[in-house]
């Protein structure tokens, strides 16, 4: 296993962790039970993975409770994250991130873990219902108080974001110091906007769904497509993308994978851990020889020939205004090209679609 600091903090956490989604029976994800759970937890910190990742809504709260049986005598050992903000129940005051819901949700969280901390706890998404002060000092009492580490922010946009963290350096409050959001070859969606933020803020991002569901396993393409009521035929409506965009990004997958003799979904994961502001990368497998694949990832380093193959086939464009923002930050800024000649390219930014690194 390899090792990353956690956006900003001295903490160091496993570059691949441990999602728990398929752990319990009320989100048909995986519906793993006590004993998988625990077999598939010891797998993963045997590899080195010292990252755990879950949340108060993985079904309904059994997620957490099998991930805190699992962690029992190893707890102190690993960096345990789980989440708050979607709805625990029909009650309108058991959902959002509000002082009443966050304080009532990490109380249950430390109860269902067995800790009596959460190394990361993250606000799921926005809440438009709730005042952002208000979510924003909750956590910070929470810090305060010693039942949270850590803070961080998931499914954000960017303005939401660069909102958040102002307002908690303006207050002096606790800031958020990762985001958990989607990345894949066929979700680079982070690319516009949001990357550019958590680099220029040292935020850490830790990409859930790397692999978009399970399409890039590279088990089904345009020739044998996935069968009807399948979790990969599904994967484009949780983490919707252009099927046939995808299938050409399998195509290219194989062929970078047939290059090193590992598996598309391997060469998936190093293309992600390969990209700025990552600091760790969450997969849910449900079988053992998946997640001992997944974690051999961190091994396989991609070279640029490859990179740019991948990007080319999953290139989603550059919009508008980041092309202008590019083309303004190089090719028409005479400071920039004489500053920072390797970022200069010859005809305009736009050309080069890893350009997004240069942004920010």
């Amino acid at each position: 296993m390899k090792y990353r600091k956690l956006g900003n903090t001295g903490l160091i956490v496993s570059e691949v962790a441990l999602g728990t989604m398929q752990f319990g029976g009320r989100m048909n994800m995986g519906n793993l039970g006590q004993e998988d759970t625990t077999r598939m937890v010891k797998l993963a910190l045997d590899r080195g993975i010292n990252f755990i990742d879950t949340a108060d809504v993985y079904s309904l709260g059994e997620s957490e409770t099998l991930v805190g049986n699992a962690l029992k005598g190893v707890r102190a050992e690993i960096v345990l994250a789980t989440k708050v903000r979607l709805p625990m129940s029909e009650n309108l005051n058991r959902s959002g991130a509000t002082r009443v819901n966050i304080m009532r949700e990490v109380e249950g969280s430390l109860q269902r873990l067995q800790t009596d901390y959460i190394d990361l706890y993250q606000v799921h998404g926005w809440d438009s219902n709730t005042p952002l002060e208000e979510t924003l000092r909750t956590l910070d009492d929470v810090v305060r108080q010693g039942k949270v580490r850590y803070i961080g922010l998931s499914n954000f946009m960017s303005w939401q974001a660069a909102t958040a963290v102002m307002l908690q350096e303006r207050l002096g409050l606790e800031k958020y110091v990762t985001a958990q959001m989607h990345y894949s070859l066929v979700g680079r969606g982070l690319e516009y906007e949001f990357q550019s933020f958590a680099e220029y803020y040292d935020i850490g991002i830790l990409v859930w769904s790397p692999l978009a569901g399970g399409f890039l396993s590279g088990k089904y393409s345009r020739a044998n497509p996935a069968p009807a009521g399948t979790r990969f035929a599904e994967a484009g409506s949780f983490v919707p993308f252009d099927k046939e965009m995808g299938y050409r990004v399998v195509e290219a997958l194989k062929e970078v994978a047939g290059r090193h003799g590992v598996s598309p979904a391997r060469a998936a994961l190093s293309w992600v851990l390969g990209r700025t502001a990552v600091s760790s990368v969450i997969v849910a497998a449900r079988k053992a020889e998946q997640l001992e694949d997944n974690i051999r990832a961190v091994d396989l380093r991609l070279p640029d020939e490859e990179v740019r193959l991948l990007d080319a086939a999953s290139d989603p464009g550059v919009p508008y205004p980041k092309w202008m923002v590019l083309q303004l930050d190089t090719a028409e800024d005479p400071r920039s090209k004489a500053l920072y000649p390797e970022r200069y390219v010859e005809g305009g930014p736009w050309k080069d679609r890893r350009g997004t690194r240069w942004s920010g």
